[in-house]
């Protein structure tokens, strides 16, 4: 391979959400640059959706794709997939090992506790950060974490938030440790305008607690449009919250209002509502929020993770987590004054056009895997 050019295994366990999207932008952007990408998956959880990502990006993965037993939870799979993991990458003589979340990373740095050339970079995408310093399982992630530190080559957190809150849980990086934000490609700041039948407000995400998606459902009960008529939902997503939203929303008479959609594209999606709402309990720095920025839909967000540094000069707008009231308050104003939300739409799109673009990710990236190659 000429000089420069890498070897390079990208580890997570779901190829699903943000974070699968974070690796596939980055294996193209990489693919593009002339280096060898593999890719390493789970594989006790695929669907047909999961399969068809893979499949996607697969001629972009020249070393392959490779599946291991990586369990949601700790189990057999973390005994036996680190020495798969490490094997793999002796024998296609791997550069560098980049771990995403909390499992991608555990593997990737174990990966590295017998030795071997290849060097360990570590990304969190929330994982670990997300774990309370008193609940078993952040207990045992945490020492995890700590411990492996000494593999660890450099550490990637997309957000100052994440940066900060790793120290504060875990420690201080011992190993260099940079900030990179997520990036969009040029293609994806271009407008999608809302279908003639478009809701006023859109979701799209999984439909999981996390998503703070049940608080959105209580919060447009009231909503109204200022025609006087009741403020219309498309939510678009699948997820284990699913019957419980169905429940909800019949016990709060909202079924005229909401309209639930599976998972499909995120422009696709962004389509079908005016204004997009992201109601997380917790994140690091979620596409999705970037995405609908780039889109010029008008955003609202609650305060939570790293979504103040893509809101940076419309911050003051984002509402509390967990809070329909509140929620409720910052819908209504966007009907209510929709030049408002405009002007603040226009800001934030200047903002995440000026320092979230792919090539600024990719390329941070790429320079820090070189900054720590092996040198033999």
């Amino acid at each position: 391979m000429a000089a420069g050019r890498l070897r390079i295994l990208q580890v997570m366990r779901a190829p699903v959400g943000g974070l699968f999207r974070h690796v596939a932008d980055l294996t193209r952007w990489l693919d593009a640059q002339g280096h060898e990408i593999g890719l390493v998956v789970d594989s006790l959880a695929n669907d047909s959706q999961t399969e068809q990502l893979l499949a996607d990006l697969l001629p972009h993965a020249r070393l392959g794709l490779h599946r291991f037993a990586m369990p949601r939870v700790l189990g057999r799979g973390d005994l036996t997939t680190p020495f798969g993991v490490r094997k793999l990458a002796r024998a296609l003589d791997i550069d560098i090992i980049h771990g995403h979340g909390a499992k991608g990373g555990f593997y990737a740095r174990l990966a590295r506790l017998a030795g071997g050339k290849a060097k360990a970079i570590y990304t969190p995408h929330g994982g670990v950060l997300h774990f309370a310093k008193s609940s078993p399982s952040g207990r045992v992630f945490h020492v995890l974490e700590r411990w492996l530190m000494a593999q660890t080559s450099a550490i990637v957190f997309e957000s100052a938030y994440a940066k900060a809150t790793y120290s504060a849980l875990i420690g201080n990086p011992t190993c260099p440790a940079s900030i990179i934000h997520n990036g969009l490609g040029e293609a994806e700041f271009i407008a999608v305008p809302p279908a003639v039948d478009a809701a006023d407000f859109v979701f799209v995400g999984e439909l999981r607690a996390l998503k703070g998606v049940h608080v959105l459902i209580e919060a447009l009960s009231g909503v109204k449009r200022p025609d006087g008529s009741p403020a219309r939902l498309v939510m678009i997503g699948d997820g284990d919250r699913h019957d419980a939203l169905v429940a909800q929303i019949a016990a709060l008479s909202l079924g005229a209002q909401v309209t639930m959609a599976h998972a499909q594209p995120a422009r696709q999606g962004f389509a079908r509502g005016r204004i997009s709402v992201v109601p997380s309990l917790a994140e690091s720095l979620p596409y999705i929020v970037l995405e609908a920025a780039a889109a010029q839909l008008p955003v609202i967000s609650t305060r939570v993770g790293g979504i103040g540094e893509i809101f940076g000069p419309t911050a003051g707008s984002l509402v509390p987590a967990n809070d329909p009231v509140a929620l409720r308050a910052a819908m209504q104003a966007a009907l209510d004054n929709p030049a408002q939300a405009n002007t603040e739409m226009l800001a934030r799109l200047a903002h995440v056009q000026a320092g979230f673009s792919l090539q600024n990710m990719a390329g941070q990236i790429e320079a820090l895997y070189l900054s720590v190659r092996p040198t033999t």
